[in-house]
Formats: structure tokens, sequence, C-alpha cells
């Protein structure tokens, strides 16, 4: 299974920098395979989707997707907006949320809920401005 190039990525909550390496899906087609035919995610990695620039479009699915994923959307600045908590395996329900998103976190199902990853934490990427 073809993988792309792994980034640092840190996951801040009220308790702690949670560190990821991730996949940075950043085209159409990237963005359209995702994690599809994965059998298996490390704890600790994950997969970026970037729109680029904001959307109120950002929708995801789990088509050919084999194991259960956090999606956690992600507003302009980094901040979760929504998290779609142990996603459905293989389902074609859409998930998403009319608020602007700039990008989309999938992590392996159940790490949000380990992590205590709350609305409105944040992420450190460099797709994402600096905190002020």
């Amino acid at each position: 299974m073809e993988t792309l190039e792994r980034e640092p990525l840190s996951l801040v909550t009220a308790a702690a920098s949670h560190p990821f390496q991730v996949e940075v899906a950043d085209t159409d087609e990237e963005r359209a395979r995702g994690l599809m035919y994965r059998e298996s995610l490390a704890p600790d990695h994950g997969m970026l989707f970037d729109f680029e620039r904001p959307t109120t479009q950002a929708a995801m699915w789990m088509k050919n997707t084999l194991i259960s994923l956090d999606m956690l959307f992600l507003g302009p600045e980094g901040r979760i907006v929504l998290i779609a908590a142990d996603t459905t395996p293989g389902s074609l329900e859409p998930i998403g949320t009319r608020r602007p998103v700039r990008a989309v976190l999938e992590l392996l199902g159940g790490t949000a809920a380990r992590l205590g990853v709350r609305v409105g934490d944040r992420v450190e990427h460099r797709i994402f401005a600096a905190p002020d």
C-alpha cells in the first residue's frame, strides 16, 4: 500500500501536546484515496487532509476504509471545530460540517477519547499559522 511522506504534527489539548507523524493529502487524488484499504494505523500516526483554503464543503466518508477512524475537522487556524469519533468502516454516509474547515485530521479510532481531545483544542502543523 502506497504511503505519503510523513511530517510531524502536534495535537494540543488542555492537558498536553501530543506528537504525531502524519501523511499530508494535499492533492485531489491523495484526498480521494485517503486511508482506503489500510489494514492498520499506528496510534501515533495519521493523515492530514489539506484543502489549501477554508471551505464550508468539507465532507468525508469511509468508503473502502477498513479501520475505524477519528476525524478532527480543523478551522483556518487549526482549532478543532468538529470531532467525528469512531467512524464506521466502509460507510458511505457523509461526515462533515458547514463551518469553515481548512483541513481534516484522521487518527486511529478512539484516539480523541484516549487523549481527551475536545472541540476548541488545536493542531500545530506547517499549514497553520502560529497562534498569537
